[in-house]
């Protein structure tokens, strides 16, 4: 008999291979196929940010990535004559998440790292060389045929799928969405350099606002730089794509063939849209197969990795029947209005830099210049909330992030997720929550990986730097309820509330 699949994902890009992470850590039985017949070698993403960060800790791999990435504390944007037009970011040693703010990297290292956790986990199989080119669903499982360059064909069985398939992502049309295109479109050479000598650039990531040529300027991982330069009208595309433009241009900043090694060129058009359609049936999209993001926000591939957080969980209580199917309904729900605040920024950052009148750039220079020398400290810029679905109606904090700090518990000291754990977390400052959970509410609690903590300055979960106390205080909490992709699902007044909060969640998911 066929092997059959919980999940089958097409495709092995970040955000593929971070879904099978999740899924295979939870114990399901996941195929990954991948149309290449190795890993893409060369550099595209450079920015993950803190929330993502705290995701790949999850993941098991922010240990193993923590040489390979590069702080970045702020952002500027900068007119043709260095006057800084705006500065976004806060300090690079830390976040709410944990981690730092932002984080450069080489994406080519990353899908490495990843490949070698799932190479242990053993319920994840990987197909290289195997271009998936049919589907077809039936009431209880969905078969995906996939050609090899030999012209074999295999033929894959899995409950449900998930297209992390990109931009020309085939499983889109299997799915029939459609684009919802901003028109936002603009072409830039992106030009990833490795410096033969090691230099110090200040500021380490910023914008260069010069109506003559704008340009980004961005670390593209430790030892790596990247520059992307904007195609100006009467230039073609096959003219900026050429190496010898990608070193013309590099030259200005004292970057040439005998200091410097031009390890990718290539023009992109920058894109701002998303898909009307996220799920089919058993066939889902995530990440470029179901938006795509302007780059100046560094929101891309962010965007799929929080994809794959969000429905990881929710696949995974599906498929062990602690959930109804419905529940996947709220991944589009959820995503698709985080998805368009960060293609909202991607377009407003990219109009402030995308502008070639000499007037229209000194007007917009005067006024941000004139903004930010009133500013006291730079911007910063809160993730929003996700959109309706899995959460308790009208509960403080549901659908923001969730914080993580240092915490004590016994011996064992450091970020909570990794000395306490993951799933759902229910937590106090006030007592334990389960004190308060009927033996049936806590045995639901227990079945879909619940757990409980009282963490306070001096409690059994020592609140280092009472950040969790902070927290509820603000909002006037004494209990919240976290899910296992750092969402808040809710939180209650009292600590007796807790109960409530339980059963919001039993009704949410359907179980």
């Amino acid at each position: 008999m066929d092997e059959v699949f919980d999940v089958a994902i097409v495709g092995y890009g970040p955000v593929g291979q971070l879904l099978a992470i999740l899924l295979g850590q939870r114990g399901l039985r996941v195929r990954v196929l991948e149309r290449w017949a190795g890993q893409y070698p060369l550099p595209r993403a450079v920015h993950f940010d803190h929330e993502v960060a705290r995701i790949l800790q999850g993941a098991g791999v922010m240990n193993a990535l923590a040489k390979r990435v590069e702080p970045a504390a702020h952002y500027e944007w900068r007119s043709a004559d260095g006057e800084v037009l705006l500065r976004i970011g806060r300090d690079a040693q830390g976040s709410d998440s944990g981690w730092p703010e932002s984080l450069m990297f080489s994406q080519p290292e990353l899908e490495r790292t990843l490949d070698d956790r799932i190479v242990a986990l053993p319920s994840v199989r990987v197909d290289w060389d195997a271009e998936a080119v049919d589907v077809r669903e039936s009431a209880d499982l969905v078969e995906i045929a996939a050609r090899r360059e030999s012209g074999e064909t295999l033929l894959v069985k899995a409950h449900w799928v998930v297209g992390c398939d990109g931009a020309n992502s085939f499983v889109r049309g299997v799915v029939g969405a459609r684009w919802n295109d901003l028109g936002f479109r603009f072409d830039w050479l992106v030009a990833d350099v490795i410096p033969h000598e090691k230099r110090t650039w200040e500021p380490l990531n910023w914008q260069l606002c010069d109506p003559a040529r704008p340009t980004t300027v961005v670390s593209g991982g430790p030892g790596r730089r990247r520059w992307e330069f904007m195609r100006l009208p009467g230039e073609t595309m096959d003219e900026l794509g050429r190496e010898e433009t990608a070193w013309r241009l590099l030259s200005a900043w004292d970057i040439r063939p005998d200091n410097a090694t031009l390890e990718r060129h290539a023009v992109y058009t920058f894109r701002a849209c998303w898909a009307d359609v996220w799920r089919r049936g058993r066939v889902l999209l995530a990440g470029d197969a179901a938006h795509l993001t302007p780059p100046f926000a560094g929101q891309g591939m962010c965007a799929g990795m929080r994809d794959a957080a969000n429905l990881a969980w929710k696949l995974a209580l599906v498929r062990a029947g602690r959930a109804n199917d419905g529940l996947l309904d709220t991944y589009a729900t959820e995503r698709i209005p985080h998805v368009r605040a960060m293609i909202d920024l991607g377009v407003e950052l990219g109009r402030v830099i995308c502008v070639l009148s000499p007037e229209q750039a000194r007007a917009r220079d005067l006024r941000m210049a004139a903004e930010e020398r009133a500013r006291h400290e730079p911007v910063s810029r809160p993730l929003p909330p996700l959109g309706p679905g899995c959460f308790a109606p009208g509960s403080p904090g549901a659908g923001t992030l969730f914080v993580q700090g240092r915490v004590r518990c016994g011996e064992a000291e450091g970020l909570f997720d990794d000395v306490v754990g993951r799933g759902f977390v229910l937590l106090s400052p006030d007592g334990d929550p389960a004190s308060s959970l009927s033996p049936e509410a806590a045995a639901f609690f227990r079945a879909v990986g619940g757990l409980t903590a009282h963490v306070a300055p001096g409690g059994p979960v020592e609140d280092r730097s009472e950040l969790y106390t902070r927290w509820c205080r603000e909002r006037g909490a004494a209990v919240a309820l976290v899910r296992p992709d750092f969402a808040v699902f809710g939180a209650a007044e009292h600590l007796d509330g807790t109960p409530r909060l339980v059963e919001a969640l039993r009704r949410a998911i359907g179980g």
